[in-house]
């Protein structure tokens, strides 16, 4: 048995319907992917199905944007497929089904993936709702024959975001390249180095604080640096609201000298990139307070409006199982959010690009430099509310439609109105 794969648009467009349509046994999963995810978590599925004659897994692969844009509102109306991969963990909890009931061996679960469990659940739950399928840290990479062939010398560990900048900005000079830097256009993106500047989000109560001075003081240096033509602009102002824009394409077609994203790009990169040219991973630059990305991850979750919550629990087991993870891992070079996986080592990462093992050694070890203010917002439900703002409304100041004073108070307002609804 193969697993049905629908893929992109076509499948965007139909999953409201078949998620009304799922027969016995049918299990549905919504999935995006980063790199090559798809083919992988396909291949582990079909094998399952072989085990499992009894369960038909169909694997709707959709756009990142449908993941963050579409899913809430089928959520919102109780319908969605039976499992998906989500990004937004805490803020869509409500929607996630308690495994408990359901799992042959509950305690596994506190046990391998307790440490980022309230990431998906309720406040003051202790339901099991899923598991990450791989841990994320944001972080930064080099293009280091372009810093080479400038005969710039890249920043150490303890370089300032101006320092990135500067250094970057000569080997755009030097080389020719569309702008010397770029960071995703996300809210999540630049919530470590938010942190970094002094920034945080949270208040005593849990409730959002107002827009702060470090949180202004980096939007205020991002935009600066976009309208110097440092920061590459397109990334940015290419689409509106709150939809994610990565310049990976960028940086892959040696566009850029330096690229803040996070450890999912490394089998992107190596994959696209290949001996084009060499490139490093190199953490997160500093502010005044630290030097910090932010950890978080993808995590595949059950839907608690399915029909099937016995059959989703098969696939979840089988998903979650340690030896199942770790295969997943070594071949889409994702970090394990499973602890016995992490903590066994030994992983066997299915490359042959020198650049790869190195730079996911440089992200394995960023956790020790988070932030509390960063540290905090994985499991923090409102954190999804600020990344949209920031997002957006920075987007709209590089744009020209508004200035960096009315972005912040629009900024407030807009997390204001999450809170409300």
């Amino acid at each position: 048995m193969t697993v049905k794969r629908k893929v992109g648009v076509l499948a965007a467009l139909t999953l409201g319907i078949s998620t009304l349509t799922a027969q016995a046994g049918d299990v549905r999963v919504m999935w995006y992917s980063d790199g090559i995810e798809g083919e992988v978590i396909a291949d582990l599925l079909d094998r399952f199905m072989v085990d499992n004659p009894g369960i038909n897994v169909i694997l709707d692969e959709v756009p990142y944007k449908v993941i963050q844009e579409q899913l809430p509102v089928q959520l919102e109306s109780g319908q969605g497929p039976d499992i998906a991969r989500v990004t937004n963990l805490k803020a869509l909890a409500s929607h996630w089904l308690d495994l408990t009931p359901y799992l042959s061996d509950p305690e596994y679960w506190r046990e391998n993936f307790g440490a980022q469990a309230n990431w998906m659940r309720e406040d003051g739950s202790d339901a099991i709702t899923g598991f990450l399928t791989q841990l994320t840290m944001v972080g930064g990479y080099a293009n280091k024959t372009l810093f080479d062939q400038a005969g710039v010398a890249m920043p150490g560990s303890d370089a300032s975001w101006q320092d990135w900048v500067d250094a970057s900005s000569k080997v755009m000079d030097s080389q020719g390249t569309p702008a010397a830097f770029a960071i995703d256009r996300s809210g999540h993106r630049i919530s470590g180095p938010i942190a970094s500047y002094g920034g945080n989000f949270i208040g005593k109560d849990g409730v959002p604080m107002s827009i702060d001075e470090g949180t202004k003081s980096f939007v205020a240096d991002l935009v600066k640096w976009t309208e110097e033509g440092k920061q590459f602009k397109d990334v940015w102002v290419s689409s509106a609201g709150t939809s994610l824009v990565p310049a990976a394409d960028e940086f892959i077609n040696a566009e850029l000298p330096f690229y803040y994203s996070g450890s999912w790009q490394v089998a992107n990169l190596s994959t696209k990139i290949g001996d084009f040219f060499d490139w490093v991973a190199v953490g997160s630059p500093c502010g005044d307070v630290g030097c910090s990305g932010l950890a978080g991850g993808a995590a595949l979750v059950p839907i608690k409006y399915t029909e099937n919550p016995e059959e989703v629990a098969k696939v979840m087991e089988y998903l979650a199982r340690a030896d199942v993870v770790k295969e997943f891992s070594e071949r889409t070079l994702f970090l394990p959010g499973h602890k016995g996986v992490a903590a066994a080592g030994g992983l066997d990462w299915q490359t042959e690009d020198p650049n790869v093992g190195k730079a996911l050694d440089v992200f394995v070890g960023e956790p020790a430099d988070l932030l509390p203010a960063a540290s905090a917002l994985p499991a923090w439900k409102w954190a999804s509310a600020y990344y949209g703002a920031l997002a957006s409304r920075t987007s709209q100041v590089m744009a020209g439609e508004l200035t960096l004073d009315q972005a912040f108070e629009r900024m407030d307002s807009d997390i204001a109105e999450k809170v409300a609804q």
